[in-house]
């Protein structure tokens, strides 16, 4: 039986102070799934430097040099998390592979769940989504932020499971489907959770950073939430017009209700401070809705133009 070859993808920015332990020990991981039998020896791991500024490239050429089991891409720039996943299922499709797990730079994630992984896609799964079993490494503040990104995400339409980030595997057939999508803003965690191919889930414990900073914080969450709710869901758009027909019906039965004390028992309208709260109120909740739909706007914007996702500078194969 021919054996899987598996692609490791590492997005990466600025990770000098660990990208060294990273490969070491991805290596170490791949060596010993292939001495079980449940990986071929042309596995790989496959680096996006995300236009890192300190020596994590240099350091990934030097292991590309002396191993073929490294390989990787470098931007010209920063790009971001998700364009730099993107590359790596492209460049990985490309390259060839059976199946694909990514992971993140300072391997936080177990990268023994790997094993788990690969044991779920030889019983058939297409798709691994690997489930942080606590959130204990995190801080109060980053504990609340993560768990209203989540439930945000779900109520507006972007469903993913709860705790589930980018450590996740997918099978070829799932890169080949990927492969028809060609929009620019493409938010991975909802897509593959709606393609309908079969999935698993592997839970796993989160270790703390050794080395380095996260590079994820509440700004970035933010616009990642962003992205992946105005490409995939209309559902703030329709909440807009139910808010605007509720605002309507509101403001009719306010009237009305000023007329009829005006007519039958000579009232006058409330004080201006009444007037003025409401003002203020639905002001910014107008501004609020312009600002909903404006992201949607932006969205369409930059799909009109076309621009490419990222732009490689270098390419180790």
């Amino acid at each position: 039986m021919k054996k899987t070859t598996l692609a490791i993808i590492v997005p990466c920015y600025n990770e000098e102070l660990c990208i060294t332990s990273t490969i070491e020990r991805l290596l170490e991981v791949m060596q010993m799934l292939n001495a079980k039998g449940k990986i071929s020896e042309t596995s790989y791991i496959y680096f996006v430097d995300d236009g890192s500024t300190d020596k994590t490239w240099e350091i990934i050429s030097r292991y590309n040099k002396q191993t073929h089991h490294v390989k990787g891409t470098r931007f010209v720039r920063n790009y971001g998390n998700q364009k730099a996943l993107l590359a790596g299922l492209e460049g990985v499709r490309k390259i060839g592979c059976d199946c694909v797990v990514s992971i993140d730079a300072d391997l936080q994630q177990d990268e023994m769940a790997i094993e788990k992984f690969i044991d779920e896609f030889h019983n058939g799964a297409q798709i691994v989504s690997g489930i942080r079993n606590d959130r204990k490494t995190d801080g109060f503040i980053k504990k609340i932020t993560a768990l209203m990104f989540y439930k945000t995400m779900n109520i507006l339409g972007a469903k993913i499971p709860v705790n589930h980030s980018d450590y996740r595997l997918v099978s070829k057939k799932a890169l080949d489907i990927m492969e028809q999508f060609d929009e620019r803003s493409l938010f991975l965690r909802g897509f593959f959770n709606e393609l309908g191919l079969k999935t698993a889930y592997v839970k796993f414990d989160v270790k703390q950073r050794f080395a380095g900073k996260s590079k994820f914080n509440f700004i970035t969450l933010t616009k990642l939430a962003l992205d992946g709710i105005t490409s995939y869901s209309i559902r703030p758009l329709r909440l807009i017009a139910i808010l605007g027909f509720l605002m309507g019906f509101f403001g009719l039965v306010v009237g009305i209700e000023t007329v009829i004390e005006k007519i039958y028992f000579n009232n006058s309208p409330n004080g201006w401070a009444t007037a003025v709260i409401l003002l203020c109120i639905f002001g910014g909740l107008q501004i609020f809705c312009l600002g909903i739909i404006g992201e949607y706007v932006g969205q369409v914007f930059r799909e009109v133009k076309g621009r490419p996702r990222y732009i490689k500078e270098e390419e180790l194969e």
